[in-house]
Protein backbone atom coordinates (compact mmCIF):
# COMPACT_ATOMS: atom_id res chain seq x y z
CA UNK A 1 0.00 0.00 0.00
CA UNK A 2 2.61 2.78 1.08
CA UNK A 3 4.26 1.83 -2.26
CA UNK A 4 0.72 2.71 -4.32
CA UNK A 5 1.20 6.00 -1.99
CA UNK A 6 4.44 7.21 -2.88
CA UNK A 7 3.95 5.69 -6.55
CA UNK A 8 0.98 6.04 -7.87
CA UNK A 9 1.74 4.82 -11.18
CA UNK A 10 2.72 1.16 -9.77
CA UNK A 11 -0.66 0.30 -9.56
CA UNK A 12 -0.57 0.10 -13.27
CA UNK A 13 1.86 -2.52 -13.01
CA UNK A 14 -0.32 -4.97 -11.04
CA UNK A 15 -1.79 -7.79 -12.84
CA UNK A 16 -5.13 -7.80 -10.87
CA UNK A 17 -5.54 -3.70 -11.34
CA UNK A 18 -6.19 -5.14 -15.70
CA UNK A 19 -8.03 -8.15 -14.37
CA UNK A 20 -10.47 -6.11 -11.92
CA UNK A 21 -10.53 -2.80 -14.55
CA UNK A 22 -13.76 -4.47 -17.14
CA UNK A 23 -15.62 -5.01 -13.53
CA UNK A 24 -15.34 -1.52 -12.11
CA UNK A 25 -15.93 0.17 -15.63
CA UNK A 26 -19.08 -1.84 -16.12
CA UNK A 27 -20.38 -1.03 -12.79
CA UNK A 28 -19.29 2.82 -13.16
CA UNK A 29 -21.25 2.88 -16.57
CA UNK A 30 -24.35 0.92 -14.57
CA UNK A 31 -24.37 3.90 -12.01
CA UNK A 32 -24.24 6.48 -14.39
CA UNK A 33 -27.30 5.52 -16.01
CA UNK A 34 -29.13 4.87 -13.03
CA UNK A 35 -28.19 8.76 -11.61
CA UNK A 36 -26.41 6.86 -8.71
CA UNK A 37 -23.77 9.95 -8.70
CA UNK A 38 -22.28 9.18 -5.26
CA UNK A 39 -21.80 5.48 -6.45
CA UNK A 40 -20.37 6.58 -9.77
CA UNK A 41 -17.95 9.07 -7.64
CA UNK A 42 -16.73 6.44 -5.45
CA UNK A 43 -16.60 3.52 -7.78
CA UNK A 44 -14.29 5.94 -10.10
CA UNK A 45 -11.95 7.40 -7.69
CA UNK A 46 -11.81 4.31 -4.91
CA UNK A 47 -11.16 1.71 -7.25
CA UNK A 48 -12.65 -2.24 -7.43
CA UNK A 49 -13.63 -2.37 -3.57
CA UNK A 50 -16.66 0.16 -4.84
CA UNK A 51 -17.47 -1.03 -7.90
CA UNK A 52 -17.86 -4.73 -5.54
CA UNK A 53 -20.06 -3.26 -2.75
CA UNK A 54 -22.08 -1.32 -5.75
CA UNK A 55 -22.68 -4.83 -7.44
CA UNK A 56 -24.03 -6.33 -4.09
CA UNK A 57 -25.92 -3.70 -2.76
CA UNK A 58 -27.38 -2.20 -5.89
CA UNK A 59 -26.84 -4.18 -9.14
CA UNK A 60 -27.56 -7.13 -7.44
CA UNK A 61 -30.79 -6.36 -5.99
CA UNK A 62 -32.07 -4.24 -8.33
CA UNK A 63 -30.82 -5.76 -12.00
CA UNK A 64 -28.95 -3.51 -14.70
CA UNK A 65 -30.19 -0.33 -15.25
CA UNK A 66 -32.97 -0.05 -17.68
CA UNK A 67 -34.87 -2.83 -16.20
CA UNK A 68 -34.33 -6.73 -15.70
CA UNK A 69 -33.76 -9.12 -13.19
CA UNK A 70 -29.69 -9.45 -11.13
CA UNK A 71 -29.80 -11.46 -8.51
CA UNK A 72 -26.62 -13.27 -9.56
CA UNK A 73 -23.73 -12.70 -11.31
CA UNK A 74 -23.96 -12.27 -15.20
CA UNK A 75 -22.05 -11.76 -17.62
CA UNK A 76 -23.04 -8.83 -20.33
CA UNK A 77 -24.61 -10.51 -22.83
CA UNK A 78 -25.05 -13.54 -21.63
CA UNK A 79 -28.88 -13.26 -21.34
CA UNK A 80 -29.10 -12.75 -24.78
CA UNK A 81 -27.29 -15.42 -25.83
CA UNK A 82 -28.89 -17.96 -24.50
CA UNK A 83 -32.13 -16.55 -26.15
CA UNK A 84 -30.65 -17.02 -29.45
CA UNK A 85 -29.84 -20.43 -28.93
CA UNK A 86 -33.17 -21.29 -27.50
CA UNK A 87 -35.09 -20.08 -30.56
CA UNK A 88 -32.30 -21.22 -32.96
CA UNK A 89 -33.26 -24.48 -31.22
CA UNK A 90 -36.69 -24.11 -31.68
CA UNK A 91 -36.52 -22.66 -35.13
CA UNK A 92 -34.39 -26.14 -35.85
CA UNK A 93 -36.87 -28.39 -34.46
CA UNK A 94 -40.50 -26.56 -35.52
CA UNK A 95 -39.24 -23.72 -37.79
CA UNK A 96 -42.82 -21.76 -36.26
CA UNK A 97 -42.83 -18.27 -37.87
CA UNK A 98 -43.28 -16.73 -34.53
CA UNK A 99 -39.97 -18.19 -32.89
CA UNK A 100 -38.30 -16.30 -36.68
CA UNK A 101 -39.66 -13.31 -35.35
CA UNK A 102 -38.63 -13.31 -31.62
CA UNK A 103 -35.47 -14.20 -32.93
CA UNK A 104 -35.57 -11.44 -35.22
CA UNK A 105 -36.42 -8.66 -32.96
CA UNK A 106 -33.30 -9.99 -30.24
CA UNK A 107 -31.25 -9.05 -33.35
CA UNK A 108 -33.07 -5.72 -33.82
CA UNK A 109 -32.73 -5.13 -30.27
CA UNK A 110 -28.75 -5.31 -30.43
CA UNK A 111 -28.36 -3.48 -33.72
CA UNK A 112 -28.00 -6.53 -36.19
CA UNK A 113 -30.44 -5.33 -38.26
CA UNK A 114 -29.41 -7.07 -41.36
CA UNK A 115 -29.65 -10.29 -39.11
CA UNK A 116 -32.59 -8.94 -38.25
CA UNK A 117 -34.23 -8.69 -41.70
CA UNK A 118 -33.60 -12.17 -42.51
CA UNK A 119 -35.18 -13.41 -39.83
CA UNK A 120 -38.40 -11.49 -40.24
CA UNK A 121 -38.66 -12.26 -44.21
CA UNK A 122 -38.01 -16.11 -42.85
CA UNK A 123 -41.51 -15.18 -40.07
CA UNK A 124 -43.03 -13.53 -43.58
CA UNK A 125 -42.76 -17.09 -45.46
CA UNK A 126 -44.31 -18.72 -42.97
CA UNK A 127 -47.50 -16.48 -41.92
CA UNK A 128 -47.42 -13.83 -44.49
CA UNK A 129 -50.89 -12.44 -43.17
CA UNK A 130 -48.72 -11.55 -39.90
CA UNK A 131 -49.27 -7.48 -38.76
CA UNK A 132 -46.17 -8.00 -36.16
CA UNK A 133 -43.92 -9.12 -38.77
CA UNK A 134 -44.91 -7.01 -41.37
CA UNK A 135 -44.53 -4.10 -38.73
CA UNK A 136 -41.34 -4.88 -37.11
CA UNK A 137 -39.93 -5.37 -40.78
CA UNK A 138 -40.88 -2.18 -42.04
CA UNK A 139 -39.03 -0.47 -38.79
CA UNK A 140 -36.02 -2.64 -39.63
CA UNK A 141 -36.01 -1.42 -42.90
CA UNK A 142 -35.97 2.19 -41.92
CA UNK A 143 -32.75 1.58 -39.72
CA UNK A 144 -31.08 -0.21 -42.38
CA UNK A 145 -31.91 2.98 -45.01
CA UNK A 146 -34.78 1.84 -47.04
CA UNK A 147 -37.26 3.85 -46.05
CA UNK A 148 -39.16 3.16 -49.46
CA UNK A 149 -39.38 -0.64 -48.82
CA UNK A 150 -40.90 0.60 -45.22
CA UNK A 151 -43.86 2.71 -46.00
CA UNK A 152 -45.75 0.10 -48.19
CA UNK A 153 -45.23 -2.36 -45.20
CA UNK A 154 -46.38 -0.16 -42.90
CA UNK A 155 -49.22 0.88 -44.60
CA UNK A 156 -50.41 -1.78 -45.00
CA UNK A 157 -50.18 -2.94 -41.26
CA UNK A 158 -52.09 0.53 -40.80
CA UNK A 159 -55.21 -0.35 -43.20
CA UNK A 160 -55.77 -3.64 -41.34
CA UNK A 161 -55.40 -1.99 -37.34
CA UNK A 162 -54.97 1.80 -37.52
CA UNK A 163 -54.29 1.37 -33.79
CA UNK A 164 -51.43 -1.41 -34.00
CA UNK A 165 -48.84 -1.90 -31.42
CA UNK A 166 -50.32 1.36 -29.27
CA UNK A 167 -49.37 3.35 -32.02
CA UNK A 168 -45.90 2.32 -32.37
CA UNK A 169 -46.23 1.07 -36.21
CA UNK A 170 -47.67 4.88 -37.44
CA UNK A 171 -44.83 6.40 -35.55
CA UNK A 172 -42.48 4.39 -37.80
CA UNK A 173 -44.44 5.36 -40.58
CA UNK A 174 -43.83 8.53 -39.92
CA UNK A 175 -40.23 8.20 -39.78
CA UNK A 176 -40.27 6.34 -42.90
CA UNK A 177 -42.51 9.62 -44.94
CA UNK A 178 -39.51 11.91 -42.95
CA UNK A 179 -37.15 10.31 -44.51
CA UNK A 180 -38.34 10.31 -47.52
CA UNK A 181 -38.70 13.86 -47.80
CA UNK A 182 -42.74 14.21 -47.17
CA UNK A 183 -42.60 16.12 -43.90
CA UNK A 184 -46.44 17.39 -44.39
CA UNK A 185 -47.37 13.90 -44.35
CA UNK A 186 -45.41 12.71 -41.54
CA UNK A 187 -46.57 15.65 -39.86
CA UNK A 188 -50.52 14.26 -40.18
CA UNK A 189 -49.19 10.98 -38.65
CA UNK A 190 -47.28 12.25 -35.74
CA UNK A 191 -50.69 14.26 -35.52
CA UNK A 192 -52.42 10.78 -35.57
CA UNK A 193 -50.49 9.53 -32.54
CA UNK A 194 -50.16 12.72 -30.34
CA UNK A 195 -53.49 12.05 -29.87
CA UNK A 196 -54.09 8.95 -28.30
CA UNK A 197 -49.97 9.09 -26.66
CA UNK A 198 -47.95 11.37 -25.51
CA UNK A 199 -44.67 9.28 -26.40
CA UNK A 200 -41.16 11.48 -26.26
CA UNK A 201 -40.29 9.90 -29.35
CA UNK A 202 -43.36 11.59 -31.23
CA UNK A 203 -43.32 14.92 -29.37
CA UNK A 204 -39.91 15.60 -30.32
CA UNK A 205 -39.46 14.42 -33.88
CA UNK A 206 -42.76 16.23 -34.33
CA UNK A 207 -41.63 19.40 -32.49
CA UNK A 208 -38.69 19.25 -35.02
CA UNK A 209 -41.03 19.22 -38.25
CA UNK A 210 -43.02 22.28 -36.70
CA UNK A 211 -40.28 24.37 -36.11
CA UNK A 212 -38.50 23.55 -39.84
CA UNK A 213 -42.05 24.92 -41.27
CA UNK A 214 -41.28 28.25 -38.62
CA UNK A 215 -44.00 27.18 -36.14
CA UNK A 216 -41.71 27.73 -32.70
CA UNK A 217 -43.89 27.82 -29.89
CA UNK A 218 -45.90 24.36 -30.93
CA UNK A 219 -42.23 23.15 -31.09
CA UNK A 220 -41.68 24.50 -28.12
CA UNK A 221 -44.73 23.37 -26.05
CA UNK A 222 -44.27 20.05 -27.32
CA UNK A 223 -40.49 19.90 -26.00
CA UNK A 224 -41.15 21.28 -22.79
CA UNK A 225 -43.73 18.57 -22.22
CA UNK A 226 -40.77 16.11 -22.91
CA UNK A 227 -38.42 17.16 -20.15
CA UNK A 228 -41.61 18.15 -17.49
CA UNK A 229 -42.99 14.88 -18.22
CA UNK A 230 -38.95 13.04 -17.42
CA UNK A 231 -39.04 14.73 -14.15
CA UNK A 232 -41.88 12.80 -13.19
CA UNK A 233 -41.43 9.75 -14.59
CA UNK A 234 -40.22 6.36 -13.55
CA UNK A 235 -37.04 5.25 -13.36
CA UNK A 236 -37.28 2.48 -16.22
CA UNK A 237 -39.23 4.53 -18.32
CA UNK A 238 -36.15 7.85 -17.63
CA UNK A 239 -33.72 4.96 -18.99
CA UNK A 240 -36.01 4.34 -22.20
CA UNK A 241 -36.99 7.79 -23.30
CA UNK A 242 -33.28 9.49 -22.15
CA UNK A 243 -31.94 9.85 -25.94
CA UNK A 244 -35.20 12.03 -26.73
CA UNK A 245 -35.10 13.65 -23.31
CA UNK A 246 -31.50 15.16 -24.55
CA UNK A 247 -32.85 15.77 -28.20
CA UNK A 248 -35.38 18.08 -26.59
CA UNK A 249 -32.83 19.65 -24.03
CA UNK A 250 -30.83 20.21 -27.35
CA UNK A 251 -33.73 21.76 -29.18
CA UNK A 252 -35.14 23.86 -26.64
CA UNK A 253 -31.47 25.88 -26.26
CA UNK A 254 -31.74 26.98 -29.58
CA UNK A 255 -35.65 28.27 -29.39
Amino acid sequence: MYQFLTNPGAIFSEPVFWLLLPFQLWMFVDAVRRREWIWAACIFFFWALSAFFYWLMVYRQEGPAGGGSGRSFEWPGSRTRKRIKELEARIYNLDHARDHLDLGDVYFGQGKYAKAEVSYRAALQRDPEDLDTQSHLGLCLIKLGRPQEAQPLLESVLRADPKHDYGQTRMALAEALTALGQPEAAIREWEVVLGSHGYARAKVQYAELVLARGDRDRARKELQEVVEDDAHAPKFEREREKVWVRRANSLLRTL
